[in-house]
Formats: C-alpha cells, sequence, structure tokens
C-alpha cells in the first residue's frame, strides 16, 4: 500500500459524534496472544491493485515535504481529563471544545469539559449488548454548525453492538443536555465476542466512513455481500453514494480483519489501522476497491489482487485501536503495545515510526485530534486485559512540540 501525505491532518479513529449500537474491540489473539519475530519494520511502497484509485475528492492542500525535510513534533502529556471511567471508547468533540464520551460496557454517554473538571451524564443508549469486545463503541459529530455553537440540536452518530444481534450504526440529537432517542442508519453488521470493529466517523467528504470487522468469520472478510471485515462509506442518512467502488453497495474496501481506526491526511486520503491475528498488525493506505488479503494475507507479502501494508508492527508492539492524523502525521494507539505510535505521512510512503509513553499508561485505546493542534487518548484498563490502576480508566491530553 501507499502513504499519503499533506499538512493539516483531520480525523480519527473514534469518531467524534453520536452513539451506536454496535460491537467491537480485539479478541485474545488481537490482543494478549504474544508474538515472535521482528520488531517494527518502516514501510516500503507496493504496486497498486487493479481495483486502487484515487481517493475521494477532498479540498487540496499544500504537499507537504518529505519527512528527513519536516520536523516531526514530539508528544508531551499535558494534562489529566478525566479518571474513574469505565472503558472509555468512542470520543466526538463539540463546537465548543468539550466532547462526548461513550463508554462500552455501560453505553452510557458523558460530556467531558475540554479542560478536564466536572463529567456529566448525558444518556444512555438502550440496546446495547455489552458482549466480549461489544458494547457502545465509536461516535461522530459533523462539522460544527452555528446551531451546534449555540448549543441547539447536534446529530450524533454511534456504532454498537445491539441486542437485536448485529453491529449497528445509530444517529440520535443532543439539544446540549440530553441525547434524544436513537433511530438506525445502518444495520446488520455481523457481530460476535471479538472483532466487531467499531469505527465511525465523518470524512471531509461529508461521508460517514465505517470500520467493521469479520466477527470472527474470516471468510466474511472476502466475502463482498457481508458487511463485516469491510471499510464502509455511506450517505450521513444510511444511503449509498453514487461514487462508492461497487455500486449499489456501501463497501468501499475490504479484506480487512478488524478495523477500529481511520483517520484522513490533508488531501482528504484515507488511513487504517488493524488488528493482526498472530503475527502483523497493520497500517494501511486506503484506496476505493481496494482489497487487503485478510484472512490470505497477513501483513507484507507481495500476492496478486492485494495490497500490502505501508507499515507492520508484531502483535505485542501494538494491537492498534485508535488512530488520529495531524499534520500529516499519524499517531496510533497500542492496546497490547501499551504506547502511542507517531507515524509520518509522505504521499506515498511512510516515515520511520517512532513510540512514545511505553507502559506508562497502559493499555492505549482511542486517539482523537482534539482542537488546538491537540490529541486525547483514553486508556483502556478496565477492560478485563488490563491491570488498572485506582483512577482508571482515564482521558489525557497531549500536546505536540
Amino acid at each position: 500500500m501507499r502513504t499519503t501525505k499533506s499538512r493539516i491532518a483531520v480525523t480519527t479513529c473514534l469518531v467524534a459524534g453520536a452513539v451506536v449500537l454496535s460491537g467491537c474491540s480485539a479478541d485474545p489473539d488481537d490482543e494478549l496472544t504474544a508474538t515472535t519475530g521482528s520488531t517494527s519494520v518502516a514501510g516500503t511502497p507496493s504496486s497498486p491493485s487493479a481495483a486502487a484509485s484515487s481517493a475521494p475528492a477532498s479540498p487540496s492542500a499544500a504537499a507537504a515535504g518529505p519527512a528527513s525535510a519536516r520536523r516531526i513534533p514530539g508528544v508531551t502529556v499535558q494534562k489529566t481529563i478525566a479518571t474513574g471511567l469505565d472503558v472509555p471508547w468512542g470520543v466526538a468533540f463539540l463546537a465548543d471544545g468539550s466532547a462526548l464520551v461513550a463508554e462500552r460496557p455501560t453505553g452510557r454517554v458523558l460530556r467531558v469539559g475540554a479542560n478536564g473538571g466536572r463529567t456529566t451524564p448525558v444518556g444512555t443508549i438502550r440496546g446495547v449488548a455489552d458482549q466480549g469486545e461489544g458494547g457502545l463503541l465509536g461516535l461522530a459529530i459533523p462539522t460544527a454548525s452555528a446551531d451546534q455553537a449555540n448549543q441547539r440540536r447536534t446529530t450524533v452518530y454511534a456504532y454498537l453492538t445491539s441486542t437485536a444481534g448485529d453491529n449497528r450504526v445509530v444517529r440520535m440529537t443532543f439539544n446540549g443536555s440530553r441525547l434524544g432517542r436513537a433511530s438506525p442508519v445502518l444495520t446488520g453488521i455481523p457481530s460476535a465476542g471479538n472483532h466487531n470493529g467499531g469505527l465511525v466517523t465523518i470524512g471531509p467528504d461529508g461521508k460517514l466512513w465505517i470500520g467493521t470487522g469479520e466477527a470472527g468469520q474470516p471468510p466474511l472478510s472476502q466475502d463482498r455481500s457481508n458487511l463485516g471485515g469491510k471499510i464502509l462509506r455511506v450517505n450521513l442518512d444510511g444511503s449509498i453514494p453514487d461514487d462508492n467502488p461497487f455500486p449499489g453497495s456501501p463497501v468501499y474496501s475490504l479484506g480487512h480483519r478488524n478495523v477500529q481506526g481511520l483517520a484522513f491526511d490533508s488531501t482528504g486520503q484515507p488511513w487504517a489501522v488493524e488488528f493482526g491475528q498472530k503475527t502483523w498488525d497493520e497500517l494501511n493506505r486506503i484506496v476505493p476497491g481496494g482489497n487487503y488479503g485478510w484472512p490470505e494475507v497477513e501483513g507484507k507479502e507481495a500476492k496478486d489482487g492485494f495490497i500490502e501494508p505501508l507499515e507492520q508492527w508484531t502483535t505485542d508492539e501494538s494491537s492498534p485501536s485508535g488512530m488520529a492524523i495531524v499534520d500529516d502525521v499519524a499517531y496510533i494507539g497500542g492496546l497490547r503495545g501499551q504506547r502511542l505510535w507517531q507515524v509520518p505521512l509522505n504521499g506515498t510512503t511512510t516515515g520511520t515510526p517512532k513510540a512514545h509513553l511505553g507502559g506508562e499508561f497502559g493499555r492505549i485505546r482511542t486517539v482523537m485530534a482534539a482542537p488546538r493542534g491537540r490529541l486525547w487518548i483514553t486508556t483502556s484498563n478496565r477492560d478485563g486485559r488490563g491491570s488498572p490502576r485506582t483512577d482508571d480508566d482515564k482521558i489525557l491530553r497531549l500536546t505536540l512540540r
């Protein structure tokens, strides 16, 4: 696969905004199984697949220089924003800089102030199934509008595992203090105790982007008629965009195992991370109609018809969940790896990955681009796989310098 560069990075893994009924997260192989082999490898470009083409149209920006010519910022933990949360997953920012935060097992949505302090419950989503890695997962909010700035009606999207037996995306309104009733946008995403995906975000093209898992059934990833193991792209009302690569289908790319993080660089090019099984986690440059190989291929392996990742890590180094892109640098949270990866994006290549915060805060789940060029990250130490401290789980604000 290839990487794309540019200046201002826009979106992240866990998207700001709504509440969903869907399931996701990684399974024991994703986050717990020890692996052997080499350490992280810097990506090299591979030949594009026949299906690969340009990313969706988006505002252009001046091209950034190669990694060697750019200053890549350091990462500093500036402030603890919230503590004592129950597996915070989705994070979506409101116009005033505060955020809505989803708790995976409880189905609760909290409003968290931009500078911390008071954390206020604003609703509990009905029909959320706390099922293994599933529950209330990603959140997303459209670009701030005048109404949102005035704290009127804001639309919130969420991805969740549903008691109806599927993963789904729902939407609701937020009036500044309470969430309204959720209505379905996209249903029928396969669910299971693991590999539920859980990503929902709104791209610079104004579409909903959804990352799903194959629900522990690897052949689903290669089945274009099934929503599992895919990156999906739909209009905000759930209808199919006319320019999707497969006419009449929400499928944008396939051959994925479990996608929980996706973000866009300054050219509007989407990038995604996904969990490997027992060998390689991946960072992929997503192209329309691209096939990323699972379960036929894991990690970098040249094989006709499949696109190779730009970066790969052993599963004990990463287990990547959330991702944000700021100034064409990707920031990726590692669950089992308990670190934050920083990867420069340079058009169709990537720079050398660098790790931060190794083991300092435990399992890092969500990474969100916050106002003023900052990052918010959430920990996931109370998900049954970490070693929680008395103040876990927490949200931290990072500065990039």
